[in-house]
């Protein structure tokens, strides 16, 4: 229940305008070769659905017998491709996924997120549609008779009118980007959902999580004069989540949600918590592993 409220409150969080980026040529990976692809590669007399998903979202499982059911009943009039986002992924689960459901569609790795943001992805699952003519139609964290409705019709040739999608623009990118492109600054990756809604999941990753977080005050006191600011990931995210996250480990340092996953993408954070020292935007050092902090110190200080 928690889960979906949180859905609801994020698929109203983002209603930022402007063209989205093409999302056709974008690269993704081939989850059983590692072979580059594109959805411009994908048969153009087809439309296309699209599963966004990851082996530690719950309701990702849930819906896995109905994806794969709609595989069988739609394979050869549709595109249907499973993309993972690959945040704090692990191959082997990817695979026990697969074998556990026996997923026929292909599986696609969203490796740099750049899918995500070009379609508005604000958390999993995520269900899109798009037609023949390459525009979205729909999309839906849920996989109910609305989703079996519009991918019939998608089926029979149908074309669907557009949807309006909640996505930014190149220069809307930029303006999010600019306070990062100059100067020196420390940033802080993570998510408020980490140290709890992996528990069962990934307890080793929770566990990583709530480490970082609980010292994190510890290393900005050791660094004080470092610019250090904080960035939760968008996802199931919303002021509220954020507020308490900031709360429950009492943060020093400011923090903000990272706006479509702009910052994540610029960055390729694809594992949390992540810890990177930025100059003029270039990537300086780049800290994954907080059980050491001072090593931690050694390593922004440059001693």
């Amino acid at each position: 229940m928690l889960v979906r409220i949180l859905y609801l409150i994020t698929m109203a969080l983002f209603s930022l305008s402007g063209q989205a980026q093409s999302y056709n040529d974008i690269a993704l990976q081939r989850f059983d070769t590692a072979d580059q692809v594109t959805l411009g590669s994908l048969d153009p007399d087809k439309p296309t659905y699209l599963k966004m998903w990851a082996t530690w979202c719950k309701p990702c499982m849930e819906q896995m017998p109905h994806f794969e059911k709609l595989q069988h009943k739609f394979a050869d009039k549709v595109n249907i491709i499973a993309v993972n986002i690959n945040i704090n992924e692990d191959s082997n689960k990817i695979a026990e996924v697969i074998k556990r459901y026996g997923l026929t569609m292909p599986v696609w790795l969203d490796n740099e997120g750049q899918l995500g943001v070009a379609l508005g992805l604000t958390g999993t699952p995520y269900s899109v549609l798009i037609n023949t003519d390459g525009k979205v139609v729909y999309s839906t964290h849920e996989s109910d008779d609305k989703l079996d409705r519009f991918i019939s019709m998608l089926a029979k040739g149908q074309k669907l009118q557009n949807a309006t999608t909640d996505v930014i623009s190149t220069q809307q990118k930029q303006v999010l980007l600019q306070p990062w492109q100059q100067g020196e600054h420390l940033l802080f990756f993570t998510a408020t959902w980490c140290d709890w809604y992996l528990l069962d999941s990934r307890p080793e990753m929770a566990s990583k999580c709530k480490q970082a977080q609980m010292g994190l005050n510890a290393l900005q006191q050791r660094l004080p004069e470092q610019p250090w600011h904080g960035v939760v990931n968008h996802l199931w995210t919303d002021q509220q989540a954020l507020q308490d996250f900031t709360t429950q480990y009492n943060m020093q340092l400011p923090f903000s949600i990272d706006t479509a996953g702009v910052l994540f993408n610029a960055f390729n954070i694809r594992s949390i918590p992540t810890l990177l020292k930025l100059k003029d935007g270039k990537i300086l050092i780049r800290i994954t592993d907080f059980t050491d902090e001072d090593m931690v110190v050694q390593q922004l200080s440059g001693q």
